[in-house]
């Protein structure tokens, strides 16, 4: 069984930062080192749309709406994966997914909601 707890979400203005973190759980050992992880968002009345990816071997791939403003990262000792969210946009307001994929099994957190607006 994998768990998946996201923070750091909230209310920021424009041009504003935040951070997601993504702490992973569960029977499986090292998760964040072993697997490809990711953040998705979804936003009302849109489909979820892969934000950013870090594969087990640290390659990274982003969206192009947010290339150059956000950046995947993750601390193996922590089991963490966090995303660091720059020059924040309105259109960037959205619940935001951890993803694992572990043996070609997807596996989500709950979501949480960054909403950037003055």
């Amino acid at each position: 069984q994998v768990r998946l707890v996201e923070s750091g979400g909230g209310l920021v203005s424009p041009g504003g930062s935040l951070r997601l973190s993504c702490v992973a759980s569960g029977s499986i050992f090292s998760i964040v080192r072993r697997n490809a992880m990711g953040w998705y968002r979804q936003a009302p009345g849109k489909e979820r749309e892969l934000v950013a990816a870090i594969t087990s071997g640290g390659s990274t791939n982003y969206a192009d709406s947010v290339k150059g403003r956000f950046t995947i990262s993750r601390d193996n000792a922590k089991n963490t994966v966090y995303l660091q969210m720059n020059r924040l946009k309105p259109e960037d307001t959205a619940v935001y997914y951890c993803n694992a994929v572990i043996s070609n099994l997807d596996y989500w957190g709950q979501g949480i909601q960054v909403t950037v607006s003055s």
